[in-house]
Parts: C-alpha cells; structure tokens; sequence
C-alpha cells in the first residue's frame, strides 16, 4: 500500500530514510503488523521519495480508496541498494521476519489496542 506523493511530502523531513515497521489498519477494519519503507527504492532508481506499506496481512480484496492509518513503532535498516531482485526479495522477507517478532513483544503489542486506529469519523490525522 504506497502513499500518495502528498501524504509523503507531508510526514516530517527529519525521519531518516529505512526500513520500519509498526501497525497499520485498513479503513475501519482490524489492525495488522506491516513493515514501512521510506526513502528513494535505489533498487528501481526512484526520482521521487517514496512511502511503501506491506501490510503482514492477506485480505481477500483490493482495498483501493480507503484509509490507511499506520502506527511506526520501530526502526529495522537503512535503506540500501541490492545486486539483484533475489536479493531484494530476500531482504524483504527478513525484514518482515524481524518486525513480527518486535511486533510480538510485550510492549508493543499493546500498542496495537491504541485509541487512534479506533478514532472517530474519518480518521485523517496529518493527511
């Protein structure tokens, strides 16, 4: 799930270029663990910042148009270049290996119960 060019000109400059992850909820439904890329994907040559959600979750349908809230919770690399898409895919894989075992902890579990993926209304906060 990739945000709009306005929602990434949007979050705040100082956040460092990686890989993160944390929670995300999709419209009013239930809250997954996802794993956040934010930065220039060197791997395709990216001109434009970019802000990628992968979502550890399978839903049965597209969920174009709808809200996406997410929650960053923690920080897992820097961003890198790769030799070739199998190692691309490779780091993904590890990267999603990685946020679900933080996600599992304690204290940030608990976090996936937070009041602002359960907040009135549309729920836009900061684009």
């Amino acid at each position: 799930a990739n945000f709009s060019e306005q929602v990434v000109e949007s979050f705040p400059s100082d956040i460092p270029t990686g890989i993160y992850y944390g929670w995300a909820c999709v419209g009013n439904g239930d809250v997954h663990k996802m794993v956040l890329s934010i930065g220039w994907n060197p791997f395709y040559k990216n001109t434009k910042k970019s802000v990628e959600t992968h979502i550890i979750h399978t839903f049965k349908e597209d969920f174009y148009g709808e809200i996406l809230s997410i929650a960053i919770i923690g920080y897992i690399r820097p961003e890198k270049n790769f030799d070739s898409l199998e190692a691309l895919i490779a780091a993904i894989q590890e990267d999603i290996e990685e946020a679900k075992r933080q996600l599992d902890l304690p204290e940030h579990l608990k976090l996936k119960e937070d009041n602002f993926f359960h907040l009135p209304g549309n729920k836009i906060v900061n684009n």
